[in-house]
């Protein structure tokens, strides 16, 4: 996987790179998570959004403050949205 440095990192990119850099398939990282297969790939290519309550539910399986991945979602809807708004 190459990285597009300058690319705004969102929730589906972190979990894909995340799953790359555990060796896993996206099989074996969405039963970790307790999605489905074609759930994780939507998320990884940034289709649909991620509720509040699965960003939850990841930052406690990821051992990851939720706060932060809670904003890493807000922030990349907010983007698509095309709202001009910084979540701090």
């Amino acid at each position: 996987m190459s990285i597009d440095w300058d690319e705004k990192l969102s929730l589906g990119k972190f979990l894909k790179a995340h799953r790359m850099g555990e060796e896993m398939s996206q099989v074996e990282f969405a039963k970790f998570l307790g999605v489905s297969k074609q759930r994780l790939c939507d998320m990884e290519h940034d289709r649909g959004n991620i509720s509040i309550q699965l960003c939850k539910k990841i930052a406690k399986k990821l051992d990851l403050p939720e706060k932060w991945i809670v904003k890493l979602e807000l922030q990349h809807q907010l983007d698509k949205a095309g709202v001009k708004l910084r979540v701090s």
